[in-house]
C-alpha cells in the first residue's frame, strides 16, 4: 500500500494546544465498524457506549518529565536534552540539541529549583541521537535530580512550553510504572467517576504496561506501507491481567483495549504465546497495519493521529480505511479537537 493513501487534511487550529476544562468533558465519536454509523457524544458516555461483560484493558505507564534544559560547560551556550531510555545505571540513550555542537566528550549541567545534574556525550547515534552519561554531584539518585529538573515532554506539535499543570494533565490517572517520554493518551480522559461508572455497568478493567517511546512521533520515511519499521518499546502484562484477558476471550466477552499502546502490546502477546495471552515481557516493534490479523482487540478507544502515521494505519486495519478516513473527514468538519490534548473515538 502506498503512504499516500493515509493522508487526510486537519486545519491546524483543530490541533489541541491545551487540555480540556476538565477530564470527562472532551468530546467522543463513535463508530460501529460494522455499519458505519457514528454517533457524538461526551466521553463521560462512554459506560453507555460499552457493554456489561466488556474487559476494559489500559496501560498503567507514567510519563517521566524527560526534557531537560541547561548549558554547556564552560561556554554556557543553551542546551537541551530529551531522555529517550535507559541503558544502564548512568546512561541514558538521548536526543540533544544543538547536535552538531554537542560531540562525544561535551559536557552539559542541567539545574532547576536548586537542583543541579551533570551529563557528558559519550556517543553519537542515528538520527541525532546521542549516549549521554548522568550524574549528581551530591551522589544522589539520578532519578530523584531528573523527577526535580525535567519538564514535561509534550509532543512537538503542541507549541508552546509546558506549564505546571501539565505535570498531572499530561498523565493518566491510573498512571503507576514510570517509563514513557509520551502519554498514552487516549487514557488522560478517564476520571475516577467515569471508572466507577464502568464498573457499576459491569464493565471489569485490568492494566498492562508498555513505555510509549519517541517512537511514536517517528514519521513513516518510506513510500511504501510494508517497508516502515517501528521501534522497540518494552511492555508487561501480568499474571492478573493475563488470566483475565485469557478468561474474557474464552467466553466470548469484548476486549476494549485503551489506546493503540495497548493494542500493540496485546497483540504482540498473543503472537507470542500462540494466540493466547499469557503472562509475558520484553520488548514489541509490532508493526499493525491493514492486513493484520487481530487475535484479541474487539473494541478500541483512541485518540486521533496524524496523517500518514502508523499509528493511523493501525487504527484503519482495525477499522478499515475507508470507514476510518471518512470518520476523520467528518470529525474535521464537526470541528473535533485533534492528538494528544484532543477528542477521542471509540471503534465498536
Amino acid at each position: 500500500m502506498d503512504v499516500s493513501e493515509f493522508d487526510y487534511e486537519l486545519p491546524p487550529d483543530l490541533i489541541a494546544q491545551e487540555p480540556p476544562p476538565e477530564r470527562g468533558a472532551s468530546r467522543l465519536l463513535v463508530l460501529d465498524r460494522q455499519s458505519g454509523r457514528t454517533d457524538d457524544v461526551r466521553f463521560d458516555s462512554l459506560p453507555g457506549c460499552l457493554r456489561p461483560g466488556d474487559l476494559l484493558v489500559v496501560n498503567d505507564s507514567r510519563v517521566f518529565p524527560a526534557r531537560l534544559l541547561g548549558e554547556r560547560v564552560p561556554t554556557g551556550g543553551a542546551v537541551e536534552c530529551l531522555l529517550l531510555g535507559r541503558q544502564d545505571e548512568d546512561r541514558w540513550d538521548a536526543l540533544v540539541h544543538p547536535g552538531q555542537k554537542l560531540k562525544p566528550g561535551s559536557r552539559v549541567v542541567f539545574g532547576r529549583g536548586g537542583h543541579e545534574l551533570h551529563g557528558e556525550i559519550l556517543e553519537r547515534r542515528f538520527y541525532g541521537r546521542r549516549t549521554v552519561r548522568l550524574w549528581t554531584t551530591d551522589h544522589g539518585p539520578v532519578s530523584a535530580a531528573i523527577e526535580a529538573i525535567g519538564h514535561v515532554p509534550l509532543p512537538p506539535y503542541i507549541r508552546r512550553a509546558d506549564e505546571p499543570a501539565d505535570r498531572e494533565r499530561y498523565q493518566t490517572v491510573y498512571a503507576r510504572a514510570r517509563g514513557s517520554v509520551a502519554a498514552p493518551t487516549a487514557g488522560l480522559h478517564f476520571t475516577p467517576g467515569i471508572l466507577d461508572a464502568l464498573q457499576a455497568r459491569g464493565i471489569e478493567r485490568v492494566a498492562i504496561t508498555l513505555h510509549v517511546g519517541y517512537g511514536t512521533f517517528k514519521p513513516v520515511r518510506v513510500s511504501r506501507v510494508e517497508e516502515h519499521t517501528v521501534d522497540p518499546e518494552s511492555f508487561k502484562i501480568g499474571d492478573e491481567a493475563a488470566a483475565a484477558i485469557s478468561e474474557a476471550l474464552a467466553r466470548g466477552r469484548r476486549v476494549v483495549a485503551v489506546g493503540t499502546t495497548t493494542v500493540r502490546a496485546l497483540e504482540s502477546a498473543a503472537r507470542q504465546g500462540g494466540g493466547r495471552v499469557r503472562p509475558a515481557s520484553g520488548e514489541t516493534d509490532l508493526f499493525i497495519h491493514p492486513g493484520f490479523d487481530f487475535r484479541v482487540v474487539g473494541a478500541l478507544l483512541t485518540n486521533f493521529h496524524l496523517p500518514r502515521s502508523s499509528l493511523l494505519m493501525l487504527v484503519c486495519a482495525f477499522a478499515g480505511q475507508t470507514t476510518v478516513l471518512a470518520a476523520y473527514r467528518e470529525a474535521v468538519d464537526r470541528r473535533y479537537r485533534f492528538y494528544s490534548y484532543g477528542d477521542a473515538m471509540l471503534f465498536v
